[in-house]
């Protein structure tokens, strides 16, 4: 527990949420290793800090750190600025010049928001972590480079990947070790936290007393979504800092510097890999349709009845009579037989049971959730050839959870 305060002093994180306590021990321990590391989360979540912590905990924290936006720099110049040129290259290429890939060789280069990267630089990357070579533009002349590559990403990789924007080759070699760093919406008692020290570095900044929230004001914070997350606390609490005069901030005055605050906070919906069922919604609709294919075989059944057997003591109520004479419609349709006009007052299930020659075998339907998952899972696999990853993307589960599925319930591919 020491080591994990000192590491957050040092690198600035604060909190106690625990997945943040996982995300920074997690970082700590595939620091000695060489391994790539893919850290993913919403923007302004303080993923910056973590390949840091990595660097500096790794043996190659004596060697150089780069740390390069991907997002920043123009598409027309991202390969030049990764692994250099040659003179004349390119126009304006007036001299030849390294890349970070050469600058940073023997440490650590931090690509952020690399799902930013055009694919043809996608394809110079993967070749530099699979092989350590890397050509310049404009040369043919293989070059050896030692770098760990740590990633980051705000975006949802594999749906990139889905519509062709993201390779998944590189995507599985850059996410050797994934860390996922938890939005601040997450992180409860953690934005208060954050808040206070803000506060406190604003003081000393603008040389004023530091501000304070009314316990109203300190729910108020809790509960807000913060779509920006930690960046977008620190910029509000400069702001209030700055402008407000009175220091004791009041319920009204914080909620003006939120935008679109709407209350309280409701629980969210968490998706959880089950035995028994892919999500919680899903087994929700899935229950609505098995209550109404249920409902539809009783009323079929009780038709059924009545044409073969006669009364059978159901009063069927002015509510469902409807729906009984359209059975008989159908039935009547099938047979190629006249269909008795809805207010005639020939057409009567009696009536229309002495006609019928032949009827529709009733086959009850297994309203058992594995039966149904078995059958969607057999269906998707049929739709996409037998590929794990197309399927469990339809499905809406993950490509694990599906092999695990495939397994229980013996599913031949």
């Amino acid at each position: 527990m020491k080591d994990l305060q000192n590491i957050k002093q040092r690198f600035g994180i604060i909190g106690n949420y625990e997945v943040l306590d996982r995300a920074i021990d997690i970082a700590v321990q595939v620091a000695p290793t060489d391994l790539s590391v893919l850290i993913t989360g919403e923007s302004g979540t303080g993923k910056e800090a973590f390949p840091q912590v990595i660097h500096n905990y790794s043996t190659r924290k004596h060697g150089p750190y780069i740390a390069v936006n991907c997002g920043a720099i123009p598409e027309g110049t991202i390969d030049s600025e990764l692994f250099g040129h040659e003179k004349g290259s390119f126009t304006g290429a007036t001299d030849s010049r390294k890349g970070y890939f050469e600058v940073a060789d023997k440490g650590t280069i931090f690509l952020d928001e690399v799902a930013e990267l055009p694919l043809s630089t996608q394809v110079r990357l993967l070749r530099v972590l699979e092989t350590g070579e890397f050509i310049r533009v404009g040369s043919s002349k293989p070059q050896k480079t030692n770098v760990r590559v740590i990633a980051a990403s705000n975006m949802d990789i594999a749906g990139a990947i889905d519509h062709g924007r993201f390779r998944e080759d590189l995507y599985y070699r850059l996410n050797t070790v994934p860390i996922r760093i938890p939005a601040l919406r997450e992180r409860g008692d953690d934005i208060f936290l954050l808040f206070r020290k803000f506060a406190v570095d604003f003081a000393e900044k603008y040389r004023m007393p530091a501000i304070r929230l009314e316990p109203d004001a300190k729910i108020i914070l809790t509960n807000y979504s913060w779509p920006g997350n930690v960046r977008q606390l620190k910029n509000i609490t400069e702001q209030i800092s700055i402008i407000e005069r009175e220091r004791e901030i009041k319920v009204s005055v914080l909620k003006a510097y939120l935008p679109d605050y709407d209350g309280v906070k409701l629980p969210a919906i968490i998706k959880k890999d089950d035995d028994k069922s892919f999500s919680s919604e899903r087994e929700i609709l899935y229950k609505i349709l098995f209550d109404m294919k249920s409902d539809m075989n009783d009323l079929k059944k009780l038709v059924y009845d009545l044409l073969q057997h006669g009364d059978v003591g159901v009063n069927i109520d002015e509510s469902n009579s409807r729906v009984v004479k359209n059975l008989f419609r159908e039935a009547a349709e099938r047979r190629g037989t006249d269909v008795p006009h809805e207010s005639s007052a020939e057409f009567s299930p009696r009536q229309e049971r002495d006609d019928i020659q032949d009827t529709e075998e009733i086959v009850e339907e297994s309203l058992s959730l594995a039966d149904k998952e078995v059958e969607m899972i057999k269906k998707a696999l049929e739709k996409f050839n037998g590929k794990r990853k197309l399927a469990a993307h339809e499905l809406g589960i993950s490509e694990r959870t599906l092999y695990r599925k495939i397994k229980e319930y013996g599913i031949e591919m």
